[in-house]
């Protein structure tokens, strides 16, 4: 049976997944359900922190308030933050846990997989629906190993998967859509836009 959650991955970063996840939790939130946003891990330079002083991502933080809720640091329970082009500080439910390389960090994420499921779960418990967001792409190829975010998340919450993609839309066509500017040279393929939103 499927779990209470929507899942929403991207070909790429800066897709659009934080805002899509901000809508839909707005528009569940409206229908009357009560929902909160789950991002496995994130990474930023800034981060929030809560009433009980813990340090959460930012996206999750304004899909909280998408959705009428208090954000919580089961939202987003790890969050890497980058303090040179080599290291990052890794921040565990809240709280800093140390410094680490990219082959430490890989070498350790395989311990956090419980310890995301088991907030994931605490999380699910207290809702109608959790919206999840991916990270990246979940055809990275090289990181599918040590995944926790993408796939290895919709499986564990047995979420059902929305992907996203950007589509670069030609001048014409966009000069077109504000009735602007000259129409599309015959022939040119152009798609219809499923969202053209930025990452937060």
């Amino acid at each position: 049976m499927r779990g209470k959650s929507l899942m929403v991955m991207g070909t790429a970063s800066s897709v659009g997944k934080s805002v899509l996840c901000s809508a839909f939790l707005r528009i569940m939130k409206q229908d009357g359900y009560k929902v909160a946003p789950f991002k496995a891990q994130n990474m930023a330079l800034n981060s929030f922190v809560t009433k009980d002083g813990l340090e959460m991502g930012r996206a999750q933080v304004t899909q909280a308030q998408a959705a009428g809720v208090e954000p919580d640091v089961r939202m987003n329970p790890v969050l890497l933050k980058p303090t040179s082009d080599r290291r990052s500080q890794v921040i565990v439910d809240g709280k800093a846990i140390g410094t680490m390389t990219a082959m430490e960090y890989h070498r350790y994420k395989p311990a956090l997989r419980e310890r995301i499921k088991a907030t994931y779960d605490a999380l699910e418990s207290t809702v109608d629906c959790v919206v999840i967001e991916g990270a990246g792409s979940p055809a990275e190829i090289n990181l599918r190993a040590g995944d926790i975010v993408n796939m290895s998340m919709a499986e564990s919450a047995d979420a059902p998967v929305l992907l996203g993609r950007r589509v670069r839309v030609a001048a014409g066509h966009r000069d077109a859509a504000d009735g602007r500017g000259t129409r599309p040279r015959e022939g040119r393929h152009h798609q219809q836009i499923p969202w053209r939103c930025e990452d937060s």
